[in-house]
Formats: C-alpha cells, structure tokens, sequence
C-alpha cells in the first residue's frame, strides 16, 4: 500500500515567497504593506508588517489567507460572492470576504497561502499572486 505524501511549505521558502512579494510591491512603488503567510491549515506561518501599517491589518491579512487556503481560492472570489448578495460567507468563523490572498501551490497542491494588506484590494491581491508565482523560479521549476 503507497502512503501519500505531502508537500511541506517549509519557513525558508515562506520568507523566500514574502520576499518576492514585497519586491514586486516596491517595483510598483510601494514599500509600505503587510504580507502574511498560512500553512495548509490556515495557521500562522510567517508575517511581515512594515513600519507605518496599522496593527489592525495584521488580523485583515491573517483572515484573507486563512480564508484563501482552506477553501483553496483566492479570497477575492469570496468578495465577489458577497457582491453578489450571498452573504452567508460574511458569518463563517474566520472568514474575510476581501481581495487580496491566493493559495500557494507546489505541484498542484495546496501548501499554504499568502495575503497582502495596507495599499488597495487590486493591488494586494495583484502582489500576493506576484508571491504565489514566484514559488516556481525559487524551486527550480
């Protein structure tokens, strides 16, 4: 019998991934912001706030990638549920219905997820999957 196995997001490539983020937010002229990162069950992994981001937005960003990784999409999608008038996600526990986290993938599964807060929904969410996607070149792959 084959037991599954189980990619790991491991710190090392966590701080890799949140740095990547943060170096896309600066080439797009913003150095002032939250990232935070969630393993597979949604607990705290690594978080990063930057002098000037209200302590507030660390449990904003917390939610938005706890939400992200346990229903394995980016939390805009609940965002625009909500827009559309299904407010029931608004009540689960630990839920946030904002842009601005996507899941974090190696080879296809879901290991994690990363949330950025503090500049706009658009752009949070446009920097988390700059995070997200840098997961390849920092593999190798």
């Amino acid at each position: 019998m084959d037991v599954p196995t189980r990619k790991v997001l491991s710190i090392d490539l966590a701080k890799r991934i949140a740095e990547a983020s943060k170096a896309y937010a600066k080439d797009k002229g913003h150095d002032a912001l939250i990232v935070a990162i969630v393993d597979p069950g949604g607990h705290l992994l690594y978080l990063e706030r930057m002098d000037g981001i209200p302590p507030g937005t660390v449990q904003v960003a917390t939610l938005k990638a706890r939400s992200s990784v346990l229903f394995e999409a980016p939390s805009k999608a609940f965002e625009d549920t909500v827009a559309e008038g299904l407010f029931g996600l608004v009540g689960l526990p630990g839920m946030a219905a904002f842009e601005g986290a996507v899941p974090i993938r190696i080879d296809g599964q879901v290991v994690g997820a990363i949330a950025v807060s503090g500049i706009t929904k658009e752009l949070d969410g446009e920097i988390a999957q700059a995070g997200a996607d840098a997961v390849r070149d920092i593999l190798g792959e």
